[in-house]
């Protein structure tokens, strides 16, 4: 019957580096998945300060490696990309910098243009809120919807 021995610093700093294996972390998503690892605050401060010495955990760095992730294979408005940031653990004034130039237009048109090519044989109605419905389930305005669903379905008309 043995005791349990308590994680040392070095087992605190191990823990992060296969955490961060994977892919970029912020800082507070270490901190939190390393509490629950049961590791000591100590443990998870000294761990950190390591880690941001040399440059693995930097929150603008993931902020933008966020935001340049999810514009490539999943788009999303400015707004859901900041919900997302901020749930993460990224100061605001953090977020608001990895999201300036953020092209919404852009980001819908790529984010609709996969349905729209599915949606060919539908009548405009059923064009109209199948396509919205997916840019509003991304967090794009009305207006930005409404305009990127237009052009898609003018293209559409277009090419048929």
């Amino acid at each position: 019957m043995g005791r349990k021995s308590v994680p040392s610093d070095q087992t605190c700093l191990d823990a992060a580096y296969r955490y961060l294996a994977y892919r970029p972390r912020s800082e507070f998503e270490i901190r939190a998945w390393l509490q629950r690892k049961g590791f000591s605050g100590k443990a998870i401060r000294e761990a950190l300060t390591i880690l941001k010495a040399k440059g693995l955990v930097d929150d603008l760095a993931f902020a933008r490696f966020w935001r340049e992730s999810r514009e490539t294979a999943s788009p999303r408005s400015r707004a859901a990309l900041r919900r997302e940031l901020c749930r993460k653990g990224i100061d605001p004034e953090v977020v608001s910098e990895a999201l300036d130039g953020v092209d919404e237009e852009a980001a819908a048109y790529r984010a609709a243009q996969r349905k729209a090519a599915r949606l060919r044989n539908v009548d405009h109605d059923d064009f109209v809120a199948k396509l919205s419905g997916v840019l509003r389930r991304r967090g794009f305005s009305y207006e930005v919807t409404e305009h990127t669903v237009n052009r898609l379905w003018q293209e559409s008309v277009r090419n048929a």
